[in-house]
Parts: C-alpha cells; structure tokens; sequence
C-alpha cells in the first residue's frame, strides 16, 4: 500500500515538476523575447536588428523641443535653481547604460552643504532616431539602488537640444524638476530605471569620463545591476543651497535663456570665423576640434537643434579650417583655408591658402551622419596674389569675391574674383591696395545692389582707414574711396560692412579716449566702439554716427564686432567687452557681452565677447561667443547662440 501510494506521489511530482520546468522555460523565453536588450548602446548599435533601426532618413522630424534648463554659474553663496554638483561633459560617442528593460544605473553625487534642496537634474541620453524619454524613476539613496530612500518617484522629463553620434542615435539632454528633497552634507546615490518611452524602444544613460567635472567627489563612482561596477554618467543636480561659504564651480560663465536668447552649441565648440544660413534655416560654420579642422551644420527639425559633422580637412594640399564659410548659389558651401602651396610670405616658406567648396554627396543619404565631399576650387600662388585670403560674397552671375589683407602686387592686399568656366574656376585680382590714399588691409567685403562692390580697409587715407567702392572701368576696376576715416569723432579701422535695402552701409569702427583724438566724452585712454552710418547725395557720401558703446561703467575696451541688418530694416549689433561691469546686470570677471537691437540694450549676460551675426529668413540671429560652455556641462570654448527679437 505504501509503496502503491509513493510510486503515485513519485509519478504526481514529476508531472508537478515537469510542468513547473516547462512554464519557467516557457517564461523564460518570453523574457527573453521581450528584454532582448544589450547592457550598452554601442553593443545593441552592432546587433542587425537595433543597428538597422538606426538608420533612419536625415530629415525625420521629432518631437517639440522644451525649454532648456537654467545654467550654472561660478559663484559664492545662496544658488537660485542651479547647479550643486555636476559630473563632467558630454562626450556623446563612447557609450551609454540602458535604463528600461529592468535595468538600473546608479552614480554618486556630493552635496557641499548642509540643509541643501534637491529640485532636479539634467541628464545625457541616447535615443533612436524619433524617441522621446516622457518619464523613468528616479530615486536618491544611500546605497547602489538601496538603503536609506530619500526620493523615489516616478517624474516626467523634457528633452533639450541634441547631436547625431558616430553609431547613429540621438545624443539628447533631458530634464526633469520635483518638489524640494532636503540633503544634509554628504554622498548620495542617484538610480534611475523603468524609463519610458512612446515606442517601447531602449534608452541610454551617457557614460562620461568625469574629466573636466568642477564639483566636489566627481566623477561619480557608478554601477549597474546586471553588471556591476561602471564608468560615470553625464548628468548635473540642480537645486538650491543655503550656505553662504560654499564656492560652487559649475561651468565657464554662460547666459541663461532669456528674452528670446538661447545656446543652441550641441557640440561645436570651437567655432572659428562667421556662421552661414541656408534657405532652410540651417547653420554652417568650421571649427578646429579635429586636427586641421572640421566642417559641420547645425539642422533644425520641429525645433530641436541636431549637429553634423559634414568633412574633416586634412591638411596640406587640402587645407585646414581656418575661417567661416559663405552659402552658393546652388547651397553650396564655400570657404577659405590655410595649407595648399607653400610658396608665400618672408623667403617663400609659408602656405599661400585655398578656396574650397563643399557639396553633399551625389547620392541621397540614409543616415544622420551624412558625410560631404570637398573640392579645391583654387589655390594662391605666391606674394603678389591675393594669398591667405577670404571669401565675401556671390554676385548674381555666380561669380565668387573675396579679400586678402596681406597680398596683392604692393602687399596691403587685394580684392580678388573667381569665376566658373568650364568646371574650373578662374582667379582675377581686381584691385591691389598701395597702403596710402586708397587704403590698405581690406576687411569687408560685399557686392552692392547697384552690381558694384563695396567694402572697408583698416589702414590708409588719413591713416585711419577708408570705405571704398570698386566700380568695372575699361575692362578692369577703379576704385573710389567714399570715405577717409580722420581718427577723431568718426573713429579708425572701420570694418563690418553691410547694406540697407536704400542703398545705405553701416559698418563699425574703434575709438581711442586720449588728448588727441577724443571720440566721446567717456574715460580718457580706453577703447570704444561706434556704429557708422554712409549715405550717398548727389556727387559725395556723407558719414554719421549711429551708436557709440554705452559710457556708463568704466571698461577698459569694449568695441562691436559684427552688424546686421532684418528684411523690416532693424539694426543689430554683436558688442563685447574685456573688462567687467559692462553689463548692467553685472558680468563675468573677465569680459562679456550684448546684443544691440536698434540702440537699445538686449543684455544676454555672462556670456563673453559676442562675434558674428547671421540672419535666417524668419529674422532669427545667430552668432558666436569667444569663451563658454554648454549645460551639463562642456569644455571652455565658444558658444553658439540664437536670437529671436
């Protein structure tokens, strides 16, 4: 009888046993199928069925871009919503942590001081082309994902501006804000997991290095549950503390979003020379991160700012970026380089420069990291050509003019055209300056409405510089100087010349404060600007002054460095400053900036010597600044910035 009852119970437990084995096997396949998810972005970007998903058409729109968070600065006592710790720049193309699928990542982060809020943060993420993090769970602990719980909550984000990466994702800043978590002095765990997204895709915490972080213990120390110990994330604390002892050093001093100004740099920094806009409102500019310079274009889908690096120069016979680039006539870009044929300057030693232009490839691309092909269109030849110069502009022929300050048959420059024949361009000097009355030194450049070409010269005249005007004569060209700047009321060195829809130039000029030459009534010996303005009646050009810098704090130099001009007629002005309290906000230590708007001041802060100005159709401008930095944050370097009036 027992023995008929355990040869049941036997035959009972392994049918129990059998079925158990069978559901977990069966569970476990469906987890499977389900979380096929790699523990890193660059491991799913080398699997076929996430690597093709990659590989959507460059003109995707995505979803609306929110309003980016509050900036850093450096500064000692009471924060307002800012940043308390942060863990090092943005690199976008080592790799990133899943943090869906039941993954959870978690890092370290300090507070300085007791009594400090905790209101947010702002994170780096990867996302497939189109996604859009709307919330994760985010905890603060005293453990890995663990111990003492501070804060778990499930809250909501808004995505920042983002750049294409090496693999093909999104590279995204995303913030999010909750009400005040109170932290004494101390380390802290920051886990976030169970992210979601409206596509059910993966999404990926930046993995950063932590060099360059500024707070105090970073980089983090990191970890992840499926395995272990990992490098640190991107990713800053934003809050507000209470101590008055406390320096927090967060980034290079930037402005905060203000009054229609925002940072739209997604990894330019670096830019070198003027930024060019395209009929679809895309930015084109050079910068110097790889080694002899890059080309890259900063695109605007439903909002959102995505860079591209279009090609890297490599040097020689091929140039090295070394200014910006002017938009063709077909969307072309075109610019000047240093490199190509070494046969200029003191005993023949130093490259004469080239002008390129660059054009997408002959075929669609299907990626967003869409490579461009470059081609030299002409290379300077020796001393007496127009060596090492620059582009200006396109006149309606198609013909290419540009400057160089140092060429020419006499040496003060040149103005030069290139003209398409054949497939091949053909180089004419058409002036070469002789440094006295006719001026010297060329810095701007444009073709008039009239066909003829205007520009301004920093030396000559009455040794102040000149405005010229270069009008077809006989075959060649003559040159008229319109106007001889005297030093005094009118300033020196005039550059920056553009045009009114009348006919009218405005350009800029310096002014030095001492006995001989008194340009204002500021302080003696320091340096200012001036925005001119010259128009023409009858038989002459007359010449007045449209702006002087603003006198009221005591600014060793400040000067403008690029105008602009809206189709309604508003005038712009880049200014900047090397000295503080130039700002009447207050500025940084060193120096700052402002755009002017029609006379007016339009303070954008901390934000450096503003440089360039580029106009889009809808009226937007956009520019450069010398020394910054991005949000959460990047290395020192200048900022790209737009500007909607």
């Amino acid at each position: 009888m027992f023995r008929k009852v355990h040869r049941s119970t036997r035959l009972f437990f392994t049918i129990i046993s059998a079925s158990i084995i069978a559901i977990i096997v069966t569970l476990t396949q469906t987890s499977v199928a389900q979380n096929p998810v790699p523990p890193t972005a660059v491991q799913a970007a080398k699997m076929p069925q996430f690597a093709s998903r990659l590989a959507h058409p460059a003109k995707r729109l995505l979803p609306p871009k929110a309003q980016p968070p509050q900036r850093g600065k450096t500064r000692r006592g009471p924060l307002d919503s800012t940043t308390i710790y942060e863990n090092g720049p943005i690199d976008g193309n080592t790799d990133a942590w899943v943090i869906n699928f039941g993954f959870v990542v978690s890092d370290t982060f300090n507070i300085a001081s007791n009594s400090t809020q905790v209101t947010g943060g702002t994170f780096a993420m990867w996302f497939f082309l189109g996604d859009t993090l709307t919330s994760a769970e985010l905890s603060i602990t005293s453990g890995i994902n663990g111990g003492t719980s501070y804060f778990d909550q499930t809250v909501n984000f808004t995505m920042g501006d983002c750049t294409s990466n090496e693999y093909g994702y999104d590279v995204c800043t995303v913030t999010t804000s909750f009400a005040p978590v109170t932290l004494s002095a101390g380390t802290y765990f920051l886990n976030l997991q169970n992210a979601s997204l409206p596509s059910g895709d993966p999404v990926y915490w930046e993995e950063n290095s932590g060099v360059g972080c500024q707070s105090p213990g970073c980089p983090s120390q990191a970890d992840q549950n499926s395995v272990g110990s990992i490098p640190s994330e991107a990713f800053t604390i934003l809050g507000e503390a209470t101590t008055t002892t406390t320096t927090f050093h967060t980034n290079y001093s930037c402005p905060r979003p203000q009054r229609g100004f925002r940072d739209i740099n997604v990894n330019a920094a670096g830019s070198t020379g003027n930024l060019a806009v395209d009929s679809a409102g895309n930015l084109y500019g050079t910068n110097g991160e790889a080694p002899n310079g890059l080309l890259f274009e900063l695109a605007q889908r439903a909002g959102r700012w995505f860079y591209s690096s279009l090609y890297n120069f490599l040097g020689g016979s091929d140039g090295s970026a070394s200014g910006g680039v002017i938009v063709g006539p077909e969307g072309g870009l075109f610019g000047a380089a240093s490199g190509g044929i070494q046969s200029c300057g003191t005993g023949g030693t130093s490259y004469c420069g080239l002008i390129y232009e660059a054009r997408p490839g002959p075929t669609a691309c299907a990626t967003a990291l869409c490579r461009w092909n470059e081609s030299t269109l002409y290379q300077f030849s020796g001393n007496s050509d127009a060596w090492n110069g620059t582009v200006a502009a396109f006149d309606s022929a198609g013909n290419l003019y540009g400057i160089s300050q140092s060429g020419g048959v006499f040496g003060y420059g040149a103005v030069f055209e290139l003209t398409p024949r054949q497939g091949a361009w053909a180089e004419r000097i058409l002036y070469s300056f002789m440094g006295g009355d006719d001026g010297g030194g060329p810095n701007s450049l444009l073709v008039g409405h009239d066909g003829t070409l205007y520009g301004t010269a920093g030396i000559g005249g009455h040794g102040y510089g000149v405005a010229f005007q270069l009008v077809p004569s006989g075959g060649g060209w003559r040159e008229n100087v319109i106007y001889a700047f005297t030093g005094a009321g009118d300033g020196y060195a005039p550059a920056g010349l553009i045009q009114d829809s009348a006919g009218g130039l405005y350009g800029y000029a310096s002014c030095y404060e001492n006995d001989a030459y008194q340009c204002t009534n500021g302080f003696p010996y320091e340096v200012y600007g001036l925005i001119f303005r010259l128009w023409h009646t009858g038989a002459r050009w007359s010449l007045s002054v449209v702006q002087r810098n603003n006198l009221d704090c005591q600014e060793f130099s400040t000067a403008y460095h690029a105008l602009s001009m809206d189709a309604a007629g508003h005038l712009y002005a880049a200014e900047g400053s090397s000295e503080e309290n130039c700002d009447p906000d207050g500025c940084s230590d060193y120096s700052c900036g402002n755009i002017i708007e029609d006379g007016l001041y339009r303070a954008a802060g901390n934000a450096d010597i503003f440089y360039n100005l580029a106009s889009d159709a809808d009226g937007n401008l956009y520019g450069t600044t010398q020394s910054c930095g991005f949000e959460t944050p990047r290395q020192e370097g200048p900022m790209i910035w737009q500007y909607s009036p």
